[in-house]
Parts: C-alpha cells; sequence; structure tokens
C-alpha cells in the first residue's frame, strides 16, 4: 500500500494558485450556471458561442477541466414560524434531490513538459521536481488572459463565475477543500475524514464503490452533436423544449456522479502539420486498404474544416464517475449510464485498465497529467457540445415557496423585490391565467398567504368564495352578501387614530353622490359644498358628543334635525342644493329602509388597519343598487390603505368580470395599474376567460400590457385560440413552448400543478406548487372538502386545529392502507 503523500501531485496552494510538482500552474472557479429548463433553442446557441468565443483566448499548453459534481441529498426540515410554513416545512422534509456544484480549472503546463501517458502516470511514479521555479511575469499574464476568458463567459450572461482561494482548495482544520474533496469524493458540506482508496478490478475510495465511463474515442461518440438537443417529455406537436445536448450526463442522471470534460489546447499549427503528414502516409497506403481510404477521407475532411472555418484543433476526454455505497446498485447505475448515453447517441464505455490514470488526473491542479492515449482530436467547436450546461434552480432568499420542476426541492421564488432591483421588471404587477382546475385559486390562495405572512395588507374581490378558508384561518374580515346575512359596510367609522382627512372626505363624499345621483348625473358646486359643510358638522357633534355611534343612521338623523336648521339659516335655496330630494333618494339607506344594513355595521369596522378582507360578490355582482356601492367602498377603502399605511399592499380581482366591465371600476383599474408602484403595491388580476383578454380593451391595454409578472397555468384547453392569445399577451416562442410544457410528464406519486411565471420576458421559469396537506384543506374549493374543513373546525374550536385534526387523520389512513 502507497501513502498518498509520497505520490501526491500537489506541490503548493498559495495565491489562490495550485502548483504542481510538475510545474504546471492550475486557477480554479465555481460556475454558476443557468438554471435547467430555463433555455431557449437561441440561447444554448448563444451560450454555445460565449464557450468557443472564451476558449480561443486560452494560450497553447493550456488545459480546460470542468467538473460537475451531482450528488444526492435530502431537504432539511426547517422551523417555521406559522401553522402553514410549519406543515410545508415538515412536508418537504427528507425529500431527495440531486444537489450541483460546478468548478472549472484552468492548467497552463510549462511549454517543455512532455505529455503524460497511461504507462507514465504521477500516480505510478514519484513526483519530479521542476528545475526551475514558477516564473512570476508568466503568472501574472496567464492570470490576466483567465480573467479575459471569465470575462468573456460573464458577458454574455448566462453565468457567473468565482475564484476559490486558498481555504477552498487545500481546506482548513474544519472543513475539506476541493482537492481533499475529489480525493475521498465528499460532497459539499460533509466532514472531512480519512479513508483507504483501493485500485484493482474496481476502484473504492472509502466505502463507496466507484466506476468510470468514458467517451474517449470517436468511435463511441455521435455522428452529429449540437448545442442543444429535443426533450421529448416536454416537447408537443407544435413545440420543440430545448435541454443541453449533455444534459443527459448532468442532472438528469440520478445517481452520485462526477462529470469531467477536457479541453487540451496545444499548438494548433503543430497539429494540424501532423495530420497533413498522416493524410500522406494514409493515401499511400489507401491502395492496400479500404480502412486507410476511409480514414485518409476523414482526416482530409478534418483538415478541410480547420482551414475553412477557423475552427481550433483541441484534443478533448469526457467521463462520468459514478459511485455508490452498495456495489449491487451499480448494476442499475450502469445501465442508467448507457440508457442516457445513448440518448445523446453515444456508447458507454466501462473504463477498467486506465480508470486509476484518468481519475487521478481529475485532482484539482493535476489536470495536465491526464494521458493523452485516452483524449482524441476534434475542434473546440464541437468539444463544447458536450459541456453540461445547466444547474438546479436556485432559492432566493424570501418569497413564495414553490418547487423546481425535475426534483421537487422546494425554492423561494421572489416574484416582487429582486426583479426590481435587478431590473428584470419595472412594477408589481401581476398577471394570472390558467384554465379551468388548473389550480388558480390554490395559487393565489398561496401567494396571499406569503404575502400577508410577510406583513402585508391583503384585499381580495372574488365571486367564486375561493377564499374562505384562507380568511377564517387569519382570522380577517369576510364580506358576503345572503338573505340571513346581508353584506354591511360602516364608512363612516374612524378606527383609532384616525381623522377626519380630506382623502377621507372626499371618500364619503364620493359614496354620498352615487347614492344621490345616476352615473350619468352630475354634481354642482354649490351640491358639492354643502355635502362637504355636512360632514365636517357631522364630525364635529360626533366629538363633542363620544356616545353617538358614526353611521350612516346618526348621519342621516344629523342632516335631517341639525344640518336642515343650518341650511335654512344660511338661504341655501332648492335650486343650488334640492336638499328634500337628498334626503328622499337617501332614505332607503336609513333605518328602516330597505337596504338599512348596508351602511350601519357595527362589526368589522377597522377596515384601513385590517389586513386580510374578501369581499365576495358572486350574489350582487347584477345588483344595480348594492353592487355600486359595494364597488365604491371597496375602491375606496383599497386606496386610503394605498396611501395611508406603509408597507406593502395587495389588491387581487379573481374572475369579478362583472365587476371589471362596470366603467367606474374600469376606470379604478387603469388608475391602480398606473399608479400603485409607488405605494409599494401589488394588483393582481386572475381569469380563465381567454375570451375576455382578448375582447375586453380595458384587460388587453391595461392589465395585460401593465403586468411585468405573467402567471400562466394549464392552458391546454386553449390550443385552438393559442395563438390569438399569444399575439394578445405578446409571448415569445420561449414562452409558448414552456407554456405547453406545462404538466405533460408530471410525477404521478405527487400532487401538485406546473405553473409558468414570466417576469417582464427575461426570466421564465416554471414551476410546481405542491401544498402540504394542511396547506391544502386551507385554500380548497371543493365543497364538500370546504364543508369537512368547516366541520372539523367547529367540532375542534378552531380552522387551524380542525385542519390540524383532518391532515393528521388523513396521513394515518394513507399510512394504514
Amino acid at each position: 500500500m502507497t501513502e498518498a503523500t509520497k505520490i501526491l501531485p500537489i506541490a503548493s496552494v498559495e495565491n489562490n494558485c495550485i502548483l504542481s510538482a510538475n510545474g504546471d500552474i492550475t486557477l480554479a472557479y465555481e460556475i454558476h450556471l443557468p438554471e435547467i429548463f430555463t433555455l431557449a433553442e437561441r440561447e444554448y446557441d448563444a451560450f454555445h458561442q460565449a464557450w468557443i468565443k472564451a476558449i480561443k483566448l486560452l494560450p497553447e499548453h493550456t488545459v480546460l477541466h470542468k467538473q460537475d459534481w451531482f450528488v444526492k441529498r435530502t431537504v432539511r426540515e426547517s422551523s417555521g414560524k406559522t401553522f402553514l410554513s410549519t406543515s410545508s416545512d415538515r412536508f418537504y422534509s427528507g425529500r431527495p434531490y440531486m444537489a450541483h456544484n460546478c468548478y472549472l480549472f484552468l492548467t497552463k503546463k510549462p511549454d517543455d513538459r512532455k505529455p503524460s501517458n497511461s504507462a507514465f502516470c504521477n500516480i505510478l511514479r514519484k513526483s519530479i521536481v521542476p528545475k526551475q521555479t514558477v516564473d512570476s511575469v508568466l503568472l501574472r499574464n496567464f492570470e490576466d488572459i483567465a480573467g479575459q476568458f471569465t470575462r468573456v463567459l460573464e458577458d454574455s450572461d448566462f453565468v457567473g463565475l468565482r475564484r476559490l482561494v486558498d481555504d477552498e482548495l487545500a481546506g482548513t482544520a474544519n472543513k475539506a477543500g476541493i482537492i481533499e474533496r475529489y480525493c475521498f469524493l465528499l460532497g459539499e458540506g460533509e466532514e472531512s475524514h480519512l479513508c483507504d482508496t483501493h485500485i484493482g478490478e474496481r476502484m473504492t475510495i472509502g466505502n463507496k464503490h466507484c466506476e468510470m465511463y468514458t467517451l474517449s474515442d470517436v468511435e463511441e461518440l455521435p455522428s452529429m452533436c449540437g448545442s442543444r438537443i429535443n426533450y421529448d417529455r416536454y416537447s408537443t406537436d407544435r413545440t420543440k423544449f430545448s435541454i443541453g445536448f449533455a444534459s443527459t450526463l448532468g442532472l438528469l442522471l440520478d445517481c452520485d456522479h462526477l462529470y469531467n470534460q477536457y479541453l487540451f489546447i496545444g499548438d494548433s499549427q503543430k497539429t494540424i502539420k501532423e495530420l497533413e503528414r498522416k493524410r500522406l502516409r494514409l493515401n499511400s497506403l489507401s491502395a492496400y486498404s479500404r480502412e486507410n481510404s476511409v480514414s485518409r477521407d476523414a482526416v482530409n475532411d478534418y483538415l478541410n474544416d480547420a482551414v475553412a472555418n477557423q475552427y481550433l484543433p483541441v484534443r478533448a476526454h469526457f467521463n462520468v464517475m459514478v459511485w455508490d455505497e452498495d456495489s449491487e446498485k451499480l448494476k442499475d447505475v450502469r445501465n442508467r449510464v448507457s440508457a442516457n448515453m445513448a440518448k445523446m447517441d453515444a456508447v458507454a464505455k466501462v473504463e477498467s485498465v486506465g480508470a486509476p490514470q484518468i481519475y487521478w488526473a481529475g485532482m484539482a491542479g493535476n489536470q495536465a497529467d491526464f494521458p493523452e492515449n485516452d483524449t482524441f482530436i476534434t475542434f473546440a467547436e464541437q468539444a463544447t457540445c458536450f459541456f453540461n450546461l445547466e444547474s438546479n434552480y436556485r432559492s432566493d432568499s424570501s418569497g413564495i415557496r414553490l418547487s423546481e420542476r425535475l426534483y421537487g426541492r422546494p425554492v423561494s421564488a421572489d416574484l416582487f423585490d429582486k426583479p426590481m432591483k435587478q431590473g428584470t421588471i419595472t412594477n408589481r404587477n401581476l398577471f394570472v391565467c390558467g384554465g379551468s382546475g388548473g389550480g388558480k385559486s390554490m395559487l393565489m390562495n398561496h401567494f396571499l398567504r406569503t404575502l400577508y405572512e410577510d406583513g402585508a395588507h391583503c384585499v381580495v374581490i372574488d365571486v367564486g368564495g375561493s377564499y374562505k378558508g384562507l380568511c377564517d384561518l387569519l382570522d380577517g374580515y369576510y364580506f358576503i352578501y345572503t338573505e340571513d346575512n346581508p353584506i354591511k359596510f360602516n364608512p363612516f367609522y374612524l378606527s383609532d387614530g384616525e381623522v377626519l382627512d380630506t382623502e377621507k372626505k372626499e371618500s364619503l363624499k364620493t359614496l354620498l353622490f352615487s347614492l344621490w345621483k345616476k352615473s350619468d348625473e352630475t354634481y354642482t358646486r354649490s351640491e358639492y359644498v354643502a355635502l362637504s359643510n355636512a360632514l365636517t358638522a357631522y364630525y364635529q357633534k360626533l366629538d363633542k358628543y363620544p356616545n353617538i355611534f358614526p353611521s350612516f343612521n346618526t348621519f342621516y338623523e344629523f342632516l335631517k334635525d341639525d344640518y336642515s336648521t343650518v341650511l335654512k339659516s344660511s338661504g341655501v335655496n332648492t335650486r343650488d342644493f334640492d336638499f328634500e330630494n337628498f334626503l328622499y333618494v337617501l332614505n332607503p339607506y336609513y333605518e328602516g329602509g330597505e337596504f338599512d344594513y348596508l351602511l350601519n355595521a357595527k362589526e368589522n369596522l377597522d377596515l384601513l388597519n385590517e389586513r386580510f378582507i374578501v369581499f365576495e360578490l358572486d350574489n350582487i355582482k347584477s345588483h344595480e343598487i348594492l353592487f355600486p356601492v359595494v364597488t365604491i367602498i371597496i375602491m375606496q377603502m383599497f386606496i386610503s390603505k394605498m396611501r395611508k399605511l406603509k408597507g406593502r399592499k395587495v389588491l387581487a380581482i379573481d374572475e369579478a368580470w362583472i365587476a371589471i366591465a362596470k366603467a367606474g371600476m374600469a376606470e379604478f383599474i387603469k388608475y391602480l395599474y398606473k399608479t400603485i408602484r409607488k405605494f409599494n403595491g401589488i394588483p393582481a388580476l386572475i381569469t380563465q376567460e381567454v375570451d375576455d383578454l382578448i375582447s375586453s380593451p380595458v384587460i388587453k391595454e391595461t392589465v395585460v400590457n401593465l403586468s411585468d409578472t405573467k402567471v400562466f397555468l394549464d392552458m391546454r384547453k386553449f390550443m385552438n385560440k393559442f395563438d390569438s392569445l399569444q399575439a394578445t399577451l405578446g409571448l415569445s416562442e420561449k414562452t409558448k413552448t414552456m407554456m405547453l410544457s406545462l404538466n405533460r410528464a408530471n410525477d404521478p406519486t405527487k400532487n401538485y400543478r406546473e405553473l409558468l411565471i414570466d417576469q417582464g420576458g427575461q426570466s421564465i421559469k416554471v414551476y410546481r406548487n405542491e401544498l402540504s396537506t394542511e396547506e391544502y384543506f386551507a385554500y380548497t374549493t371543493e365543497l364538500t372538502e370546504k364543508l369537512k374543513v368547516q366541520e372539523y373546525a367547529d367540532r375542534y374550536g378552531s380552522m387551524e386545529r380542525g385542519i390540524a385534526h383532518l391532515a393528521k387523520e388523513l396521513r394515518m389512513q394513507k399510512q394504514n392502507q
């Protein structure tokens, strides 16, 4: 047995560089790649070209080694702050997913360094100390070129690179560095420990049994390659969904593995001359063998491409190293690797004899010792097609909890603050669209609950009863009209600390004029002054007599008993203000009138400070009297919240199309979508009626055009109308392709709906909305389930305890099945 320290090829780690015993200099970077399933065909081509452009900057005798780590992990349970967030943490705890880290190593070999091969590798011999030390000028020049290389990649806007420092390379007393992690196959964050590496018929590193599959010979390679391939699971007859050409060896390969990608940049002119000599030899031997003739033509084609297209000749090698603690499971892993390589039209070769040398050369800083006999000659343009171009979804520090598309790992998606700071969006306006049963109401419940828990004031206008459960759980105000309990407000009530300011007075005057006059009637200046004086005098009386409860009843009585005297003494005639007509028209809202309940509520009074309010308008949406009044109260209440309160305010309008169709509400929506941004507000409109999108100018010109954040759920029901829908919404081909991929390949063992979030046409991602059992029951819109939840809430004394018991019983039933 040989001690690793005796053959370790690393001489030192200093100045954020790795120096090998042979004088090779290696710079290491961590790369943040684009998130998987988020790039379109053109973006893959642009990313591919960025790699080629960057590689052509590298000097001769440089090794580019891209190393992707894919290690299985499980979601850890965190401590939620609320009932529903705790249930979500518990729901996701223990869920497996594939963690990914990507590293890039740029190694500059000494110009006179002889190439290594499998028989003469530094794992088989002692390291040779170079005769001369590293030139500092050479190091600075290489770092400058590496800086240009990284800038070209970063300027493409597809990746971010970060230079690894000494502690990340060599490690510390408490944390393994990238060198140690590779030697012992430690995932990020795993504790460092020593173990034996056994090289025999199969490599073992500690208790990990390893196998290596290589692409090191042209006969194993696909006949064609490109920057991307079609992903059939998400494609349709009308759209082709793209993934990276080598994605099947990345996150789509479900096992612990490393994917190593090597490019060896040598003297291109020398390579061309060697190939010219080889072509001449093959030409002279072509009469003796058809194989020689075919090989001659292949070399000739290569040389022609190099000259005609200015391609860069390189040597390349790609390998996948897999491991498992159970050696029997490697049989299944072998089948997976073979199947995934076959999707690239490549042949998986199990490396046995040369595996130790290839493994040893994969160590950070030792790339220059890679055996040349395990590489093949190609062009950089073709070799970069085999790069893994994608990574996992990244989670924001805050936002709504969704889950990524591949493994269902929970991630936070910040849809408003971070995109605004980055310039991805210029407003927080939200538009949500999806077919019936696609999960719109579930998603909006989830959105609103998240925003509420973050401190926002949420106001919902609904016509389907979709938010009753959440409103009860959050102990909010729920306004609904029934014969037994008609809808009630009290706009005259002032909450603690509230005063009759100009905005409140204008709000009340607008309400009174709408009750008095028809929508096509105008008021005069004298009428405006009369009502303004009346309101001022009424609230002065309330200050003087605090036992009087503010309401429309007491205001009406004040008008009859007190203000009528004021008008007479002031000599106001009927032409200037028809006081008797005013009282007559408003009499139905006074005690004993037909609508005496509407403006005289004695409960749910503090609308300004209540943080969750739902208006269910389904029963009054066609009522000529109630609906306009309720609409005005909602508008004035939200404007008051928007202007007076600090923090975030949300107005969600779910399927309230009749409300939008009303002229007053339409103007309010236009005003809201144009000004709410200044007050840290979010207007959200939710619909399933595609025809309304196409036909309504208010929706098309205001809501759609002014909403930088658009959320789409399953749209397959509108396939026949999709062209007009695409034109109306201004959707790109990329958005269309991703939208039509929703819910096409869902995991049958999990209950979720997919959604697409398009932010300014710049950030387009698909997520899962997968809820815990408790969240599901809080949001459910199914009548039988809502009744069941209410039954348990009544039985156990609160909505929270009822949902908790119901969810517990359901889990126990599933366990017993």
